[in-house]
């Protein structure tokens, strides 16, 4: 949901409860990462897996402003994203990161950049990788069109190193046939976030993009 103003306050609300209505209208899966203020709230008013946009390799105590693995933890989240795009941490951090969510019993996506840097965070053991050029997030080519050999190679070079680690795609993936052909190209989902915060009808969208999975 990033920080839109299309995902704060009731706006927000309204488009989880169309993620919780949609997910159970197809029986498909969707989790959601809102709004750092509202995680808690959605805990206890959704039944989809609640994701943190990010949380901090810092220890609980005199750290002001930051949000710990174990505070997402205890409020029922189910998991967190780490080095998303748009918030890029150093790799050490990644790996403790993954480590202390692995001991929470917390789902880690890990968000990478290229090939490379998916088989190389896939060796700390996450749940997933997300794939996503930096270039493309936002935009409206996916990457599963401008550059499929991203996905491709992603899943290979993880797969090669982790075979238990799931591959995520993202950038740009805005339809169905965006998700149809993630799939295709070895990827077990998507992350995205404009392609539906931001839509006109975002359920219909949500429909659309399920359509394919």
């Amino acid at each position: 949901m990033k920080t839109y103003p299309q995902s704060c306050g009731l706006d927000g609300q309204k488009l989880a409860e169309l993620c919780e209505e949609v997910a159970i209208a197809t029986g498909k899966s969707i989790a959601i990462a809102p709004q750092q203020i509202d995680m808690a709230m959605y805990v206890d008013i959704f039944d989809l897996p609640i994701f943190a946009q990010h949380v901090d390799n810092v220890k609980q105590g005199s750290s002001t402003g930051r949000v710990t693995p174990e505070a997402i933890k205890e409020i029922g989240c189910t998991g967190t994203l780490i080095n998303h795009s748009e918030y890029r941490i150093p790799a050490e951090d990644v790996e403790a990161l993954v480590k202390r969510c692995k001991d929470l019993d917390l789902i880690t996506i890990v968000c990478t950049k290229d090939p490379e840097e998916s088989q190389a965070y896939a060796k700390f053991g996450p749940d997933f990788i997300a794939v996503e050029p930096p270039e493309l997030i936002g935009g409206d080519i996916s990457v599963t069109t401008a550059n499929p050999e991203v996905v491709s190679d992603s899943v290979k070079l993880v797969k090669d190193v982790a075979p238990n680690v799931k591959v995520l795609c993202g950038a740009g993936v805005k339809n169905g046939q965006d998700v149809a052909t993630a799939i295709e190209l070895g990827a077990e989902g998507v992350l995205l976030a404009s392609g539906v915060v931001k839509a006109q009808d975002q359920k219909a969208v949500l429909q659309d993009l399920l359509s394919k999975l």
